[in-house]
């Protein structure tokens, strides 16, 4: 069982994470949900397609101007607040790597610390251990946050995924964080190449056989990209075709920008695992 906020998932039941950022200068939107209203509506689109998380995040991963603890909290906080007001049974998730940004959004009603950066502030985990929320430990390489990797290289990416993760998730737990809680992701592009995102894809079942619920962020990542040569909008096919895998591999919770087609894919890989039945089953029986 997957216990996050008010919600439990079982274990066939994949979750979709709609991205929603509070930044001007994301690197998919380009500030299209920086300000409250149009934030706001994308949370009750992504709710409405079957979003069942809502991960919002007040620093954009890549390089660019400095972005203060202050002033990434004045994005976010008063918008969670707002968010569990308007939507009291969603999960919201905060994507931040700082301790106290978790503790002012904890305050303000999130149920999820998604900690992209692989604990480089351990008091992150500290934080949501005392609240009792969620958290997300993810395998960053070693890299610091908003930085791109350059010429990294690993002996066995898969290998040192699992170390870094379970490392984390295991600590998560002593400090507080409800084991139902707590989930481990490859970190797609973080501190990575093209070839090791690919490689944590094929060996994603690796993660999955640990007992830890995996979340993979995938949405129009660079390694879609690359891999068949991509600008960032022309993404989304590629980006659904490592979902399937993915979900086929054992993959619980889905961080996405296109929820309502992420959705579809889920639902029918579900159903040719035999997990969930036709909508509709009119073929042959007239």
């Amino acid at each position: 069982m997957l216990r996050l906020g008010r919600r439990e998932f079982d274990a066939h039941e994949p979750v979709i994470m709609a991205i929603v950022n509070r930044t001007p200068d994301s690197f998919y939107d380009q500030g299209a949900t920086f300000r409250d209203e149009p934030a706001l509506a994308r949370v009750e689109q992504a709710v409405s397609e079957g979003a069942a998380i809502i991960d919002i995040g007040g620093v954009k991963a890549g390089p660019g101007e400095e972005v203060t603890a202050a002033e990434e909290a004045r994005r976010t906080v008063g918008f969670v607040a707002e968010v569990r007001r308007r939507f009291p049974e969603v999960v919201i998730s905060v994507d931040t790597w700082r301790a106290e940004v978790g503790e002012a959004v904890c305050e303000a009603g999130a149920d999820l610390l998604n900690d992209a950066w692989g604990g480089v502030d351990p008091g992150l985990a500290e934080v949501a251990g005392r609240y009792g929320v969620g958290l997300v430990c993810t395998h960053a390489g070693g890299a610091e946050p908003r930085t791109r990797p350059h010429r990294v290289a690993f002996e066995d990416v898969m290998a040192d995924i699992l170390r870094v993760t379970v490392g984390l998730a295991e600590r998560a737990v002593a400090l507080g964080v409800p084991r139902e809680s707590v989930l481990i992701d490859p970190g797609h592009d973080f501190g990575k190449n093209t070839r090791h995102s690919l490689e944590a894809t094929r060996r994603l079942g690796e993660m999955v056989e640990t007992g830890w619920p995996v979340l993979v962020s995938l949405s129009n990542k660079d390694f879609v990209g690359e891999t068949l040569d991509r600008p960032l909008k022309e993404r989304l096919v590629g980006t659904l075709a490592t979902t399937a895998v993915s979900m086929w591999l054992g993959a619980r919770v889905y961080r996405v920008h296109e929820v309502a087609e992420t959705r579809q894919v889920l639902d029918m890989v579900t159903s040719i695992a035999g997990n969930r039945p036709p909508t509709v089953a009119r073929r042959g029986l007239a």
